[in-house]
């Protein structure tokens, strides 16, 4: 047995109960105090200093026993305003909160690689930078605050992962590209002229000016951008009225955009402004477009995931690596990627067996604890290659 299953075998408890803590008590972003607490008490236990990073976030620097180059670990640290409904003895203690995603089980697996890495500290040449990311789930995020505060100074390669309840538990999923889309949103607000439903004629009928911009939106992906090219544009609210018999004046329509490619990204909302410009001229009302764009999109670097591949496959066997697709959802982890190439991996936490079968985000939202040690693993064999490089 070689050094490093050797040692994630001797912390294997140690992170499911790690994991089963966090999920105890969860605090959503920005409020992660004694989620990082914690997690100053554990790394300073194993003699590293770490510090605080934007407010609520910790980072932490291994140096190994050999000079070399810096390869940066994050975990997401957050959870989410969602009542916990597992019928587990690790259920949240914290009413209205859980760890919906798996973020308990990243802070879990970083704080299980920070005791790996001691354990080889003489085998290690180089820095490994311990990265524990605060609101992942909140809008604007923690990683941009990060990277503006100094985390990624000095790195060479980052790596990130998420549990990924699609996935069985003991798959790892990787993608060599396009991993996650840049998550953008829109309000639109229509103005029209109100009045009795007996007498139209007298008015602008926003609901229906509304109903219009509903329907030409959903033709841009049809009509608009390449059939070869990914995106998303997806209605999530519409409301106007509240009375029968009364022509509203507004309506607020909600939704969101996802994309890949930067090309696209304004191909869609140029199409956007078109056809709100086009229906409500023609319809004789206004409007305004209320645009929030996200995160970039996760772009894994090709050479970096198979690196990580290599390294999944010598964790947990040559069937456990899979090739995935990649997801419409979005991930701050890509204003890490912007200052080093990096990988994001998607490591399997769905089993009937368990009752990991609710999705991400979901009141009954848990993973198989087992995967825990793969993922330790496959990080702490692709932190050692990618030092080697």
């Amino acid at each position: 047995m070689d050094k490093i299953k050797e040692s994630v075998l001797r912390h294997k408890e140690t992170v499911v109960a790690l994991r089963r803590h966090f999920h105890q008590h969860p605090e959503v972003g920005g409020e992660e105090f004694a989620t990082q607490a914690r997690i100053i008490e554990e790394l300073t236990a194993l003699g590293l200093s770490p510090k605080k990073i934007a407010d609520t976030g910790v980072i932490a620097d291994l140096k190994g026993a050999h000079p070399g180059k810096m390869v940066a670990l994050r975990a997401d640290i957050d959870a989410l305003p969602i009542q916990d409904e597992i019928d587990k003895p690790y259920k949240s203690t914290i009413p209205g909160k859980c760890h919906a995603c798996g973020h308990d089980a990243h802070t879990a697996m970083l704080l299980t690689l920070a005791r790996v890495f001691t354990d080889l500290k003489d085998e290690i040449h180089g820095t490994i930078r311990l990265m524990f990311q605060p609101s992942e789930e909140r809008f604007p995020g923690g990683a941009e605050r990060m990277v503006a505060e100094g985390c990624m100074e000095g790195v060479d390669y980052v790596l990130g992962a998420h549990v990924w309840q699609p996935l069985p538990a003991g798959k790892i999923g990787i993608s060599y590209g396009r991993t996650m889309a840049a998550p953008d949103q829109f309000t639109i607000f229509v103005q029209g002229k109100g009045g009795h439903g007996s007498m139209p004629q007298g008015t602008v009928c926003a609901l229906s000016t509304g109903a219009e911009i509903v329907s030409m939106l959903n033709s841009i992906l049809g009509r608009n951008v390449n059939p070869l090219e990914s995106a998303v544009v997806s209605l999530g609210s519409f409301h106007s009225g509240e009375v029968f018999n009364i022509i509203p004046d507004t309506a607020e329509i909600k939704g969101t955009v996802r994309t890949f490619d930067d090309s696209v990204r304004k191909l869609v909302w140029d199409r956007f402004d078109e056809i709100c410009a086009g229906v409500c001229s023609a319809m004789g009302a206004t409007y305004t477009v209320d645009k929030v764009f996200g995160y970039p999109a996760v772009i894994n670097n090709p050479e970096i995931a198979a690196v990580v591949a290599e390294a999944g496959r010598e964790a947990a066997g040559a069937e456990a690596v899979i090739e995935i697709g990649p997801s419409m959802g979005g991930e701050d982890f890509s204003y890490f990627m912007q200052k080093a190439p990096g990988m994001f991996l998607m490591l399997g936490g769905g089993n009937p067996a368990t009752d990991a079968i609710y999705p991400h985000h979901h009141p009954k939202f848990d993973i198989d604890d087992s995967v825990l040690p793969i993922g330790v693993e496959t990080f702490a064999r692709a932190t050692f290659k990618l030092l080697a490089r």
